[in-house]
């Protein structure tokens, strides 16, 4: 029985409705979803879902993710997906979440994020079925009058009573009169696009909740409002690139994974459900088995959607070779990268040499072709292979004894 209503939900609406609330924090409201799932399998008209996300930033974390995997369900289910990219809200910067006044962004920062933001975000959604918008659309056909109209909409004692503005003003801290313009630039975006829901985090149902009351005072049905978690960062803060506590989406596989054993035991019921699709039975399973196990479940999963099935299952072999088998020495010493190789690197062989863990490079070569040296984990065959000052560290085994971690 649907509790709003008191009706039977049919099977294909149940179905939908339980992907629909996975994960999610509010929903508003539940009834009104359940009616327009119901016309839209009647009338075969996918929802439209709207998501917003501003280039404030040119790099994405897997917790800008967990709305992504919500809409990718969604996305599966047949419905619309609508992104609106935010290049002119990024100007404006939103409020949400900040104690402070945040630095405006140009049109040509904002440009640059912008760049990587669509790639990024492709590695969840198929982009191919997503309608991709800019509020710069409408945004920049609008004349002073038309903002004067849109403020006009809401009084400042209503748009204070956020949990923001009230701490920043107990704390003198400065808010911009621009800054109060940002939910009603949201909502009308809902406006635009004549959206059915939209999704945020929770920081965002005041937004969501100003998009809904436009809607209905432009003559349209208000938007259903849903939101999931901020997700916490490998030392249980709200996960930021600016706390380095992050695991970004450019990580590479072994990197991702290894940063996913570091999170607490406490989160990765939070993570298995709104990073994965692990069956919800599965999940208790796990969690009650022992942590590590279930732990090594979530890092190869995350680490298998982004980079692939077999890089997942080789980032748990080589940690498990390396931490869980203890393969590595404790004392492994650490080196420079030779300076007179330059950006351009150096040969592998001619490396082994220059670092003193090969007496000659012939020696290095032979040690090479024979599959006894591994950068990273990873067996390297050619001598000549040029290798590069690592950003970070380098792991160099050379034969089953012989270790080096090589920083640039």
């Amino acid at each position: 029985m649907d509790h709003a209503s008191g009706s039977t939900l049919s099977p294909a609406v149940a179905r939908e409705l339980a992907v629909f609330k996975r994960g999610v924090v509010d929903l508003i409201e539940e009834r009104e979803l359940v009616e327009r799932l119901a016309a839209s399998h009647a009338r075969g008209r996918p929802l439209r879902v709207k998501f917003g996300m501003d280039p404030s930033s040119p790099d994405l974390h897997v917790g800008h993710c967990v709305p992504l995997f919500k809409l990718r369900a969604l996305q599966s289910l047949g419905h619309q997906i609508v992104l609106i990219v935010g290049d002119s809200t990024a100007m404006v910067g939103d409020p949400s979440g900040r104690n402070k006044l945040r630095p405006q962004l140009s049109r040509e920062e904002v440009e640059r994020n912008l760049a990587t933001y669509v790639d990024q975000v492709a590695k969840v959604l198929d982009m191919s079925k997503t309608e991709v918008r800019r509020n710069s659309e409408w945004f920049d056909r609008m004349h002073f009058h038309d903002v004067l109209k849109l403020a006009a909409r809401m009084t400042v004692a209503r748009m204070i009573e956020r949990d923001t503005f009230q701490k920043r003003m107990q704390e003198n801290e400065p808010i911009g009169i621009h800054e109060l313009l940002y939910p009603l630039m949201q909502g009308w975006d809902s406006v635009m696009i004549r959206c059915d829901l939209e999704l945020g985090g929770t920081d965002q149902l005041f937004n969501l909740l100003r998009g809904r009351d436009l809607q209905r005072e432009e003559g349209q049905p208000g938007q259903i409002c849903f939101t999931t978690p901020l997700l916490n960062g490998l030392d249980g803060r709200k996960m930021s690139k600016s706390y380095d506590n992050s695991v970004a989406l450019t990580d590479g596989p072994r990197e991702m994974f290894g940063k996913i054993m570091s999170i607490e035991d406490a989160a990765m019921r939070e993570w298995l459900t709104l990073l994965t699709s692990v069956s919800a039975e599965e999940i208790e399973r796990l969690l009650t088995g022992h942590p590590r196990e279930a732990k090594a479940r979530l890092a190869e999963e995350i680490t298998g959607f982004f980079h692939g099935k077999e890089a997942g299952c080789a980032a748990r072999e080589a940690f498990d070779r390396q931490f869980r088998d203890k393969e590595l020495p404790a004392d492994i010493p650490v080196l420079a990268f030779p300076r007179a190789a330059g950006a351009e690197g150096i040969p592998l062989a001619n490396l082994l040499k220059e670092l003193g863990l090969e007496k000659s490079t012939s020696d290095a070569r032979r040690s090479i072709e024979q599959g006894g040296v591994r950068l990273d984990g990873e067996v390297v065959r050619d001598p000549t292979a040029v290798v590069r000052a690592p950003e970070k560290e380098m792991l160099i085994q050379v034969g089953k004894r012989r270790f080096a971690r090589v920083r640039g």
